[in-house]
């Protein structure tokens, strides 16, 4: 792999003791939930926000939440043990935001298994019943923000943070969830898709964790914050791609997903790309056979998707956008931290799961 500058260079993240430090305050923000004087005489649900957030927050790959941590390193001069916190307790935040996402999604998705174990709703047979508790996930960012953040000057900015953040998402998957309904495959272009992915994927995966770290920081340079916007985007635009590449050709074991982008009718990137270079007869095929949860038809889809060489495709696609992302970190303003975007885009590049 190589960095911006074109040297081989792996990616500079939080060390192991930095990483075992983050997940250690784990525990100590639940307690802080579930230990409010208000709250006390819900012994019973205090119990149940417990067993949420143990199953659905801790148990991910934690990028959001450690590259919240990480941002906030490369943007302030001087680190004190108390902002050093703080700024795991942000990063906790959004891994709390992304858990609360993905419960109410895998119920919209119907979908088998998260991070190689039954999606929520699938425990115990909660079905519809969950989403109840992907909202008890989303209080639980703005109860930790209160504590932890009320005094200091970039509560208010930190707050509307996560509002638009949340705001922003609810669009994206409002919009994709809606084109799996109607699965109108004609609307299935790539202007749709890349407002899917923007809304639903960007804004809240690569975005949010700089953004959060700026405003701590006390970094408000408008265009500062618009070059972090616009690099950020397109890294979420990449991840999301990847993501759906895997849903497909991914090995289960290794992503901990079984991939339901084609019985889901999904505006996904592979079909947005076989649409554009298959033949007539092959887009009716595909048109056929797509989003219909039936094993052979899901195989004729995945085996168009081999005959039109989208592996090929999408490994071109990888690294043209690679080398466009790592042209646009140079092009950045020196009063951001370049490296930061580099060990990001690093991150990400060539993934597997």
């Amino acid at each position: 792999m190589v960095d911006v500058s074109g040297n081989m260079e792996d990616p500079k993240l939080l060390s192991k003791d930095e990483r075992q430090e983050f997940m250690s305050m784990f525990p100590d923000l639940v307690r802080d939930l579930v230990e409010q004087p208000e709250m006390r005489d819900m012994e019973e649900t205090n119990q149940w926000l417990i067993r949420v957030l143990q199953y659905n927050v801790p148990h991910g790959k934690r990028n959001r939440g450690l590259a919240t941590a990480l941002a906030y390193r490369h943007m302030v001069s001087e680190l004190t043990e108390e902002n050093v916190r703080l700024s795991y307790v942000l990063g906790w935040c959004v891994e709390i935001l992304q858990a609360y996402f993905l419960v109410a999604d895998d119920i919209m998705d119907d979908s088998e298994t998260r991070r190689g174990r039954l999606c929520w709703y699938k425990v115990d047979n909660l079905g519809p019943a969950a989403f109840n508790d992907a909202l008890l996930l989303e209080s639980a960012i703005y109860e930790l923000l209160k504590k932890h953040f009320r005094d200091k000057e970039c509560y208010v900015e930190i707050l509307e943070i996560f509002h638009d953040i949340n705001y922003r998402t609810i669009y994206g998957q409002s919009l994709d969830t809606r084109t799996g309904l109607e699965r109108k495959m004609e609307t299935y272009t790539m202007d749709r898709y890349s407002g899917i992915v923007k809304y639903k994927t960007s804004f809240y995966s690569f975005y949010a964790p700089v953004r959060l770290a700026m405003a701590m920081a006390g970094i408000t340079d408008p265009e500062l914050i618009r070059q972090v916007e616009t690099i950020t985007l397109e890294m979420g635009h990449l991840f999301q791609v990847q993501d759906d590449y895997l849903d497909c050709f991914g090995d289960a074991r290794v992503t901990g997903k079984v991939g339901t982008d084609i019985q889901d009718c999904k505006c996904s990137w592979l079909f947005v790309i076989a649409m554009q270079n298959a033949s007539a007869k092959q887009k009716e095929y595909l048109k056929e056979n797509y989003g219909i949860n039936e094993a052979e038809k899901i195989d004729r889809v995945k085996n168009l998707y081999v005959e039109l060489e989208l592996q090929n495709i999408y490994n071109l696609y990888e690294e043209k956008t690679y080398t466009m992302i790592c042209n646009h970190i140079q092009q950045m303003s020196p009063k951001l931290p370049k490296q930061l975007f580099v060990d990001m885009l690093l991150k990400i590049y060539r993934r597997r799961s």
